[in-house]
């Protein structure tokens, strides 16, 4: 072929990119493409992204191509560029929203009217989630444990380097990208070349303590890839690739796996119960902006309501103690907790983000759906000392431990913090 279109969505790198490195092979010129969606708003991930895309394109200049940025509908814009050029064909790496599967069809049909080949590419997921089904029957696995153990023996796609060359048809105006703006949250800044170096930190000298580690709220010792992963400024097959001695932290990579998968066969997991439950909940906006804004007057809580607010981010165990919180004592809607989620946390993705909050709420693939996780105790075993609660609560920095986790037991309450908005008793 002459010329192939490659439209990135959410797959931002050169390295083990399966529908850049197919189109280089196949093609004479390849475009690689981004069009910004005005639909689908940036949010808090609007610098992430910015940043992101302007790596991108570093990367691919540096292999003698571009990164073509065009704004509108994602479909409409490529066919037009398809048609301008002409191209031959569009490639695509597979993704599991809604939104993206009724993207892949829609560019499907319109790629075949017009008499192009369409290709969508592994490349979101280690495992392709249409990979693995389970031996009784069914489209997917709807619990995890099973899923791991298959998922554990699957030969895998080799990874793949990044393309030597990337030729793109000359005189073809780029774009402008996007402006970054304000800072992103301090964490974090995006793009591949920042994420390949965190990956290789982390593998050389985190991943061992992984098990050890990541439930240690003060001692934040989880990866921080995740809004690399979410972008796909990381292969997570390369990275599974990479993290020997890690097989806990592979587990992760899994988890997201089986979510994805999930996510393909029910892709309106971000609206409906995936099991439901027939739960009540609560209509309690004041309770539920209390919990956003790190009120509930319970610390551990609002420690990590804070940390998200601040950062963009907040620790996996946090994010199980705040969303249990809201779910199982302030008995409010998970989708409420979901949206706010979805909205600030810099790794937020349809597939992990609200197969975790049904998961948490009783409605999703959690066999116990009657799971209560109890914020003290959380406390006193993940953050013994206090020294979480402290970071994110400076409020509370002359507060004795004791009276931290359990501010409820002292009749005066804690001068300066608020009452809880339910018993802890």
């Amino acid at each position: 072929m002459d010329t192939v279109i490659v439209l990135f969505n959410r797959d931002l790198r050169v390295h083990d990119h399966p529908a850049l490195a197919a189109a280089c092979a196949d093609a004479w010129r390849v475009v690689p493409l981004f069009v910004i969606d005005p639909g689908v708003p940036g949010g808090h991930r609007a610098g992430f992204l910015a940043e992101s895309l302007d790596d991108l394109r570093g990367s691919l200049r540096e292999r003698g191509g571009d990164l073509v940025v065009r704004q509108g509908d994602p479909v409409a814009e490529t066919l037009r560029l398809a048609r301008e050029l002409p191209a031959q064909a569009v490639y695509v790496s597979a993704d599991v929203s809604a939104l993206a599967q009724r993207r892949e069809r829609r560019l499907a049909e319109e790629c075949e009217r017009h008499r192009m080949e369409f290709r969508a590419f592994p490349g979101v997921t280690i495992v392709p989630p249409d990979a693995l089904r389970p031996s009784g029957g069914g489209d997917h696995y709807r619990v995890f444990t099973p899923y791991w153990r298959v998922w554990s023996g699957q030969r895998r796609r080799e990874v793949l380097g990044a393309p030597a060359k990337v030729r793109i048809p000359e005189g073809l105006e780029a774009g402008p990208l996007p402006v970054a703006g304000h800072e992103p949250h301090g964490l974090f800044r995006g793009g591949e070349t920042v994420a390949r170096e965190r990956m290789r930190q982390w593998l050389k000298y985190c991943v061992e303590d992984y098990a050890d580690g990541h439930d240690d709220l003060a001692g934040n010792r989880t990866s921080k890839l995740s809004p690399y992963l979410r972008f796909g400024c990381l292969s997570p097959l390369e990275l599974e690739s990479l993290s020997e001695n890690g097989d806990d932290f592979v587990r992760q990579l899994c988890w997201r796996d089986f979510f994805h998968q999930v996510t393909r066969a029910f892709p309106r997991i971000n609206r409906d119960d995936y099991r439901p439950q027939g739960q009540e909940w609560r209509d309690d906006e004041d309770a539920a902006q209390a919990w956003k804004e790190g009120r509930t007057g319970v610390p551990i809580v609002d420690a990590g309501m804070r940390q998200l607010l601040a950062e963009g981010w907040m620790h996996n165990r946090a994010r199980m103690v705040t969303s249990s919180f809201l779910v199982r004592r302030l008995r409010v809607d998970w989708r409420v907790g979901a949206e706010h989620f979805f909205d600030l946390l810099l790794d937020g993705d349809v597939s992990n983000n609200y197969g975790n909050w049904q998961w948490v709420a009783g409605t999703g693939n959690d066999t116990r759906p009657n799971r209560i996780v109890n914020p003290v105790r959380q406390a006193r075993r993940f953050d013994p000392e206090g020294e979480y609660i402290r970071r994110y609560l400076p409020e509370l920095d002359a507060v004795p431990v004791k009276m931290i986790y359990e501010p409820w037991r002292m009749s005066t309450g804690i001068r300066g913090y608020p009452a809880p908005l339910v018993s802890m008793d």
